[in-house]
């Protein structure tokens, strides 16, 4: 079923979903929203947002079940890389759940020194560099010396170490090169009891804070960082309960909402994420969720980044704070299998394979209750 008022010459035969527009084309303006007092007038990338959520998301859930393509006809999401809309169905963050957080020695020291080491290298080369040299990685057996020569050695043969996806900054920590400060930040990080101090935090707000203290870590690493470590069973923090948003949130905000924005972006994600089944009902749009669980926090702040760079190309005429124009990375199918396993705790790698639950167009999935009135079948269009 495609959304009313889809321009005819993007439409497809085959039922593939795309968003309702051609890029550049004027949609008609959403009604004012009020968030943490202020009035926000809502440009057109504001329903794009919700678009781009419905349509990424199907194409995820195309790929889950390796239907054929194509998956959409929309011709910036099939020539462009965009992430998934939850963080943890992108193929890092399954690596890291599946093969660092839960395998391995559950003693929490043990999760927490591998994800750190995996996460601020952010590349799965340099993790099975590392366990392949090491034989497992492990704090109780960690040497600075042999873990400095493992990367060093591919460092100097002209192997890349970090991903592009962050800038890591190096930390000062005595050493010359920027793996050798982040091994150091490692040991700081262990011998200053961090794992424990997460562990023992009241709020996620408070666990956020033992993490942003540390050299090199900013707001923006310190939250995910926070976001990776609470994927393990040794946190429980809920998803819904802090926010801190990064720069491409920040330009997909002002994209959004315009200068007004400026100071609340925390307060418009959670709103985001609060109101996801009026806007997708109000759009005619049917989100079919991650097998009953909803937008979370941050999924909602990293689809404003994503949606960033999508209008760069479908609005260009609205303006963020970055003045980037071009969208840089290009799709290219992967053939490696998508994964979904996610965190056990989440309750919802059983139903994966199943016919998910619906988000809007009669379909209610209000934090964690699901009622189905209209139960669809996992297709595009």
């Amino acid at each position: 079923m495609m959304a009313a008022g889809m321009n005819s010459k993007f439409a497809a035969d085959d039922g593939a979903l795309m968003l309702t527009f051609a890029p550049g084309e004027t949609t008609a303006e959403a009604t004012p929203i009020k968030v943490a007092g202020r009035v926000l007038k809502p440009s057109p990338v504001f329903d794009t947002y919700w678009r781009f959520a419905a349509a990424r998301q199907e194409v995820y859930l195309a790929r889950v079940e390796d239907r054929p393509g194509p998956w959409t006809h929309d011709p910036i999401l099939l020539r462009h890389r965009f992430t998934n809309c939850y963080r943890a169905a992108d193929r890092v963050s399954q690596y890291l759940i599946s093969d660092v957080s839960y395998a391995g020695d559950q003693a929490w020291d043990e999760v927490f020194f591998r994800t750190i080491v995996f996460k601020l290298f952010n590349r799965l080369s340099t993790w099975q560099l590392l366990s392949g040299a090491l034989g497992e990685v492990r704090w109780d057996e960690y040497s600075f010396d042999v873990y400095n020569e493992v990367l060093s050695c591919a460092f100097q043969a002209g192997e890349k170490l970090y991903s592009a996806a962050y800038v890591m900054p190096a930390p000062r920590l005595s050493e010359v090169r920027k793996h050798s400060n982040h091994l150091r930040l490692i040991e700081l990080m262990m011998r200053s009891s961090t794992p424990q101090r997460i562990q023992d935090a009241a709020t996620m707000q408070d666990a956020f804070a033992v993490l942003r203290d540390f050299p090199g870590m900013g707001d923006f690493l310190a939250y995910q960082y926070l976001i990776d470590l609470n994927y393990s069973a040794g946190l429980d923090f809920d998803e819904m309960e802090f926010v801190v948003p990064g720069p491409g949130a920040r330009d997909g905000i002002r994209k959004c909402f315009g200068p007004a924005s400026a100071g609340i972006e925390h307060d418009i994600i959670r709103y985001m994420a609060d109101q996801q089944e009026e806007h997708f009902d109000r759009l005619g749009l049917s989100f079919p969720g991650l097998w009953g669980r909803r937008l979370q926090l941050i999924d909602c702040q990293n689809l404003f980044c994503e949606v960033d760079k999508y209008a760069r190309v479908a609005h260009p005429e609205v303006a963020g704070l970055s003045g980037r124009t071009r969208i840089k990375q290009t799709f290219r199918r992967d053939s490696a299998p998508v994964t979904a396993w996610f965190p056990p705790k989440w309750g919802i790698n059983a139903r994966i394979g199943q016919s998910a639950p619906r988000i809007g167009t009669k379909t209610a999935c209000r934090r964690g209750q699901i009622t189905l009135e209209d139960p669809l079948q996992l297709q595009l269009g």
